[in-house]
């Protein structure tokens, strides 16, 4: 597994805010708070969070990626989905009222695990906003509105190997490749695909194993970033 660092208030506008890397891999990720929700959500007394994703144009190796200005990319879509859904998980809606976090999660610099490295380093950001909204609402501190600690990791099989964490140069080679989000324990989200070839029970259960060994310490590296 690769070093994995978080750093908070890395921008100071946004309620909350977390540079975070997963070896090479590198995501701002900035929680920004506001005192409104979208139209299926008022008169609900109910928060939501959203989150949106995009690459910066230098951030890959393979020349320079063109900013997503009127249309969105199709796999940016999917990632920021699989981000708010996520972080969803982690949030007693009914607690927050009607406020709504936005997580903007942008791509520094990508070397595979974009989208995990974005859903751990959102979940800090989260943590922090939510500070801020449990000081106007007068509660003692973000747990007020959190379920659970969120973080992800990929996995997979790489020449018969299960390895963690993958890199571009592991996931682009890797015989099985699998995201993995849990929420302390248990299952958000699993995302596997045999990329040449089917895998069986028991390879599933050895990924599985090491994501949730990979996320505990995820989410160590997190709780130390936040003081908790």
């Amino acid at each position: 597994m690769r070093p994995v660092s978080f750093t908070r208030d890395f921008v100071s506008h946004p309620a909350g805010s977390c540079l975070v890397a997963f070896g090479e891999t590198k995501v701002i990720v900035t929680a920004s708070l506001e005192d409104r929700v979208p139209p299926f959500r008022r008169d609900t007394g109910k928060g939501w969070v959203t989150a949106e994703y995009a690459m910066l144009p230098g951030s890959t190796g393979g020349g320079r990626k063109r900013r997503e200005l009127n249309k969105r990319d199709g796999r940016s879509v999917e990632i920021q989905r699989l981000i708010g859904r996520s972080l969803r998980a982690a949030i007693d809606f009914e607690k927050m009222g009607e406020n709504s976090l936005t997580i903007d999660c942008d791509v520094l610099q990508a070397d595979g695990g974009t989208r995990t490295a974005a859903i751990s380093g959102g979940w800090v950001a989260m943590y922090d906003a939510l500070r801020v909204l449990a000081e106007r609402q007068g509660h003692p501190g973000p747990e007020h509105y959190l379920t659970g600690q969120v973080a992800a990791v990929s996995v997979g099989i790489c020449k018969g190997e299960v390895v963690v964490d993958l890199d571009y140069a592991h996931d682009s080679t890797a015989e099985v490749d699998m995201n993995v989000v849990m929420r302390d324990g248990d299952f958000v989200e699993v995302q596997g695909t045999g990329e040449q070839g089917v895998f069986d029970r028991k390879a599933l259960d050895a990924l599985l194993d090491a994501a949730g060994a990979g996320i505990a310490q995820i989410q160590q590296a997190q709780r130390v970033c936040l003081g908790i």
